[in-house]
Formats: structure tokens, sequence, C-alpha cells
């Protein structure tokens, strides 16, 4: 019995990590487009007026 529960905990420990993780992978994924969209804004301005046509 003491083995079973042993191995009930493992797994949700694991479930937990893994759980945990996902969430911040996602939180990564949205803080990394926001970040692209803001680069991508700041480039096209850059074009628009001129400043990065020459180094």
């Amino acid at each position: 019995m003491s083995i079973l529960l042993i191995v009930v905990l493992v797994v949700a420990v694991v479930l937990a990590i893994i759980g945990g993780l996902v969430e911040a992978l996602q939180f990564l994924l949205w803080v990394g487009i926001v970040l692209a969209a803001i680069a991508v804004i700041a480039w096209l301005i850059r074009m628009i007026s001129g400043r990065g046509t020459t180094p």
C-alpha cells in the first residue's frame, strides 16, 4: 500500500511540474509575440520616416 502511495505522489509531482512549465512557456510565448509586434511596429515607423534607410 505504501508503494502505491509513493508512486501516486511521484506522478502527482511530475504532473504538477509539467503543468507549471507549460503555463510558464505559454506566458513566455505571449511575451515573445508582443515583443515581436513592438519590434515590427518600430521598424515600420523607422522605414516610413526615412531614418532607417542608411546605416
